[in-house]
């Protein structure tokens, strides 16, 4: 009987264990089905405020990048008119450097053709209106009558030459 009694015990023992086992499998079963339901709930608010956080940074990204360019290209600007400007500058004082050595050259060309003998130019157009001087005074001169045309001709070549020689004097200065 006492077998009977301990097998009776170990019974509702057995069963007493088997029901805490079960409730305690109930209950884990029933705490991870909430984890579970709670992660997804969380997925879900991540994948909604996901895209809008998305959506802000890109605004954001944009705004960033016009602030930058409009920075960058002011500062471009910048660099381009100083640049400009100094430009301007260095051709200013390459000008008057070039006009200066023209000049020099010029003069000492002048001076040398000079004490070559060489006509100025002021002297060869000077040399030319005096030939269309006398061309006409030539002219006139051989228009009056025939008799008179032949002296007026021989008077008319001395008067030449003293012309030439007045031009002489002339190219020296």
């Amino acid at each position: 009987m006492v077998k009977k009694l301990k097998q009776m015990a170990d019974k509702k023992t057995a069963s007493a264990a088997n029901l805490l086992d079960s409730q305690f499998a109930s209950t884990v079963k029933d705490s991870a089905q909430q984890i579970w339901l709670a992660g997804l709930g969380a997925f879900s608010k991540a994948q909604e405020e996901g895209g809008k956080v998305f959506e802000a940074l890109v605004k954001e990204g944009v705004t960033l990048q016009k602030k930058t360019q409009s920075v960058a290209e002011e500062k471009i600007g910048e660099v381009a008119s100083k640049m400009s400007g100094m430009a301007g500058d260095v051709t200013a004082k390459a000008g008057q450097h070039w006009d200066k050595l023209e000049s020099i050259f010029e003069e000492r060309t002048a001076r040398a053709l000079g004490k070559l003998g060489v006509p100025s130019a002021k002297d060869v157009a000077s040399l030319t209106k005096r030939i269309d001087e006398l061309g006409a005074q030539l002219a006139k001169l051989s228009k009056g009558p025939a008799t008179k045309a032949a002296p007026k001709t021989t008077a008319a070549k001395p008067s030449a030459k003293p012309a030439a020689k007045r031009a002489a004097p002339r190219k020296k200065v």
